[in-house]
């Protein structure tokens, strides 16, 4: 008898979440794929929750929702879906984080929800709501879960501040969330499925669906947060080394299989050698300008310049020669620093200062690196790395080597660079001292 009634109430409930998405999807049509990208699974254990592949709920849970009105159940459904949508599932965090990730998390999803100008999904915000959004949009320019999780942990504020929080904002479970139960490659295949999604509904909005997200401002500023792509620093690093030939033994390019045979067939006459020489990339001459205006913060030159520092100072980084400028500049040239071996390097880490904090123009550094190169100061000048917010005068003409704008992304504005540049956007985890 309570098996037939169970079995009846999942069925009602699998009826309320199809006119669920039935209804979503006539107002958000850009999210058809992402509606229909979870199962439907009954669970006694949760309220609402997801790990990705499956929408989980608890029958009674879900019925006493659709009683207060189907608005709960639409923002409740939708909550999981944008979870999934921006990656929150699958990004690991220590024990000790998880209760400031979880509730930034559900601050940025309710933050898109309330912003939908929509009947389906309106529940005018609270006063303390209101007062929240306004206080995070003082700090950082777009709500996401990853800015709202490290102001949490720069404030650590008071546990009664985090616990009225949680009250105000939690939604559906993340137990799910740090599951490892359907394996790593699984795992993999959900995120680049949701990464997929993600990328097309953002070129859907921009593209053809433009009426569609005149109200979705909050929805597509995290979609664009989201899907800018992300550099690991080290490789990026590759794109200023050089390929040259150095004397030692390549390991990589020995085949024993050929040497064998022919000690074996001559005695002491292998067929063939070790390679004496190898090719390697390393970087040689290249020049980094730190923007010291005022609008780019100090305590972020000093993280992008020990992050630097730590790739640099690995042994198989350089060559035996090299030649680094280090150059601060915001509207004029005020320093550069010759750094050519690695205790130069440690001691400018150590006393470094930032010079300037006036305004911004680009131009005077290319133009003082452009003197260095008539005045033969580089051997071989591979390119320049520009660390900057990305509010000044660029130069118009590309200059003969490879330049790089490299903005850290909480700070960072959609600015235009020139077409001759590449635009690098680091997150604070690439800017982390290792």
């Amino acid at each position: 008898m309570f098996e037939e009634a169970l079995l009846e109430k999942v069925d009602i409930c699998n009826e309320i979440l199809k006119d669920c998405r039935n209804e979503l999807y006539l107002n958000l049509r850009f999210l058809d794929v992402a509606l229909h990208s979870l199962v439907l699974e009954p669970s006694m254990s949760l309220g609402a929750a997801t790990d990705g592949a499956a929408f989980c709920y608890n029958p009674e849970y879900l019925i006493e929702l659709y009683k207060v009105g189907n608005v709960q159940v639409n923002r409740c459904y939708l909550h999981s879906i944008l979870h999934c949508l921006f990656g929150h599932v699958w990004k690991k965090r220590e024990e000790q984080e998880l209760l400031y990730w979880n509730l930034a998390c559900d601050i940025a999803v309710e933050y898109i929800l309330d912003g939908l100008p929509l009947r389906c999904l309106r529940n005018p915000p609270k006063p303390y709501r209101r007062a929240v959004y306004e206080g995070l949009l003082k700090k950082i320019p777009v709500i996401h879960g990853e800015g709202v999780f490290h102001l949490l942990q720069d404030a650590n504020p008071d546990m009664r501040i985090v616990a009225r929080m949680v009250q105000e904002f939690t939604v559906d479970s993340h137990m799910l969330w740090q599951k490892d139960g359907s394996g790593p490659k699984s795992q993999i295949e959900q995120q680049n499925r949701w990464e997929d999604i993600r990328d097309k509904m953002e070129l859907e909005l921009d593209v053809f669906s433009k009426e569609a997200a005149e109200g979705s401002k909050g929805l597509k500023d995290q979609l664009r947060v989201e899907n800018r792509e992300r550099y690991d620093y080290r490789e990026f690093l590759k794109k200023f080394c050089i390929l040259k030939e150095e004397m030692q033994v390549d390991l990589d390019s020995f085949d024993y299989i050929f040497y064998n045979y022919g000690m074996e067939l001559y005695g002491n006459m292998p067929l063939i050698e070790h390679q004496e020489t190898r090719e390697v990339q390393k970087i040689e001459d290249f020049v980094i300008v730190i923007d010291t205006s005022m609008s780019c913060k100090a305590e972020l030159v000093q993280k992008f310049l020990e992050e630097t520092y730590s790739i640099l100072s690995q042994s198989e980084s350089f060559t035996r020669r090299f030649c680094i400028h280090i150059i601060q500049c915001d509207e004029k040239v005020h320093s550069d620093v010759v750094i050519e071996n690695r205790k130069q390097l440690a001691e400018y880490m150590e006393h470094f200062q930032v010079e300037g904090m006036g305004g911004t123009d680009f131009r005077p550094a290319f133009a003082y690196v452009e003197s260095l190169l008539k005045k033969k100061s580089f051997h071989k000048l591979r390119g320049l790395i520009y660390f900057t917010d990305g509010y000044g005068a660029y130069p118009l003409k590309k200059p003969a080597y490879d330049t790089a704008f490299v903005f850290f992304h909480e700070d960072y504005q959609d600015v235009d660079v020139p077409p001759w540049a590449i635009k690098l956007i680091l997150g604070r985890e690439e800017l982390q001292a290792r």
